[in-house]
């Protein structure tokens, strides 16, 4: 009988720490990493023994992290220098995110002919990645996320409350809440929906995903067609892990 091979794929984001178990190719759980996170990540690991794992960090993590992997597990730490299925470009390729990375990873392994991309992130911040026919990243944009928005709009007023995504968003609010919701999230769809315009304006053959922890709840509203993904840079992450020495 042959036995599975178990792989971590760690996801360190700005608003929370998760883990996608893989079992050979498909993932079998999504854990969130809680406090103590040494204590967590070693009941994991000795639950499932992964054979390897990788970790895609935007965030200053606990150094003593990579060592516990390192000492259980085949570990790769994400950035420039890990050998990459798709061409960066040529300027300060240090300074582009481990999360964007292992997005583009995930998006060359789409069976898209002739295909240009545009992966949309939706996190603390949301990210626009784009690649070309060519499999080559060339880059995109960053803004502000959904709860980044809330945050900073109770954060630097003296009386507007922190609010939340909710289900009821009109288009005119009819009280501070329902303002404030209004505001963020249609900011939100009509600003994802015109960067998608613009990039079709200018490439054909344009390919969509959407992902990132607030991706369903936008995916639902959005015109445009695009395909949702939650999980998507797991996969990524998977895919580069898979392909080191290859």
């Amino acid at each position: 009988m042959k036995h599975s091979s178990v792989t971590f794929c760690l996801d360190f984001g700005n608003t929370k720490k998760k883990i996608a178990i893989f079992h050979d190719d498909q993932i079998v759980h999504v854990v969130e990493l809680h406090e103590p996170e040494i204590e967590t990540l070693q009941n994991l690991l000795q639950q499932y023994q992964p054979q390897k794992s990788i970790l895609s960090s935007v965030v200053q993590h606990d150094k003593k992290i990579e060592v516990l992997l390192q000492k259980h597990t085949q570990f790769i730490l994400l950035n420039h220098l890990v050998k990459l299925p798709f061409v960066l470009p040529f300027f300060k390729k240090e300074t582009i995110g481990a999360d964007r990375l292992a997005l583009m990873a995930a998006t060359q392994q789409l069976n898209k002919r002739n295909a240009n991309f545009l992966i949309i992130s939706l996190g603390t911040c949301i990210t626009y990645n784009f690649m070309n026919t060519k499999k080559i990243f060339l880059g995109g944009s960053i803004s502000p996320g959904v709860h980044m928005r809330f945050k900073a709009m109770n954060d630097n007023t003296a009386f507007l409350p922190l609010e939340t995504l909710t289900h009821e968003t009109p288009l005119i609010g009819y009280d501070t809440s329902t303002n404030l919701t209004s505001g963020v999230v249609l900011g939100v769809m009509y600003e994802i929906e015109g960067m998608i315009t613009a990039y079709q304006k200018r490439y054909r053959n344009l390919h969509c995903v959407l992902t990132g922890g607030d991706a369903d709840f936008f995916a639902q509203r959005l015109k445009k067609n695009i395909f949702a993904d939650p999980l998507f840079i797991f996969k990524g992450l998977y895919e580069l892990i898979q392909s080191q020495g290859k």
